[in-house]
């Protein structure tokens, strides 16, 4: 009798206990339900009022725009051509066909210019068209291509001269060895001189190139042959 007293008191009590289960499950339910609904509410508000506001799409576009220009690293890219009246270097022009400037790197007397201080990768090439034959048959002489950058910077405390100039970027190749000219053939060569290389630079910085007068009549001037540039890091 007391074992059956036992179990009917422990199955009222799961009965109860499942009951209030049972009777608190719907108010959980509804009171989650009801902060889905006002997080959904606020959020289409705020959706609304941003889309709607001439103001905030405003400020948006500035900060969109702000961070593209961030982005903008400077850059210059020039085309070289032999202009006779320039005896030492070849004439370089820029935002001509795929020659072009940014980030306040610019062309300033035949020179680049840099416009704050970092590290700076600089490249040149020439491109030359030259005749090894000689009508001299005992001519057996080397012909030697040359290029040249060189910089200046107001931090070493001197004045802008030739002399104050130092030469960062240096390239010789031999092209060929003179030859007795044969009959029927011209003895044409193309060849170029590259060169670049990673440097720190200044802010107003000056990058010069330089060439022997009788190198620079030789000059192939087509864009693609002959280039001087710069881009930073």
């Amino acid at each position: 009798m007391e074992g059956e007293l036992k179990v009917q008191v422990e199955e009222d009590a799961d009965q109860t206990l499942d009951r209030r289960v049972r009777s608190r499950t719907p108010a959980a339910l509804l009171l989650f339900t009801l902060c889905l609904t006002a997080a959904a509410a606020l959020l289409l508000l705020f959706s609304g009022h941003t889309k709607g506001s001439g103001a905030g799409e405003d400020e948006f576009d500035l900060r969109h725009t702000l961070r593209q220009l961030s982005h903008v690293r400077a850059a210059i890219h020039l085309h070289g051509v032999h202009n006779s009246s320039v005896k030492t270097s070849v004439q370089w022009k820029a935002e001509v066909d795929q020659a072009h400037s940014q980030g306040g790197l610019r062309l300033e007397n035949n020179e680049i210019v840099i416009p704050s201080s970092g590290l700076y990768f600089v490249y040149s090439q020439a491109s030359f068209r030259i005749n090894c034959n000689s009508r001299d048959p005992e001519d057996r002489s080397m012909i030697h291509l040359s290029h040249t950058v060189s910089r200046w910077s107001d931090s070493w405390g001197s004045e802008r001269t030739d002399s104050s100039y130092h030469r960062i970027l240096h390239s010789i190749r031999t092209a060929c060895q003179r030859t007795a000219r044969d009959p029927g053939q011209d003895g044409s060569w193309f060849s170029t001189v590259y060169m670049g290389a990673v440097f720190n630079l200044k802010t107003g910085d000056h990058l010069r190139t330089r060439m022997k007068e009788e190198m620079l009549q030789k000059l192939e001037d087509d864009p693609d042959n002959t280039y001087f540039g710069v881009f930073a890091l």
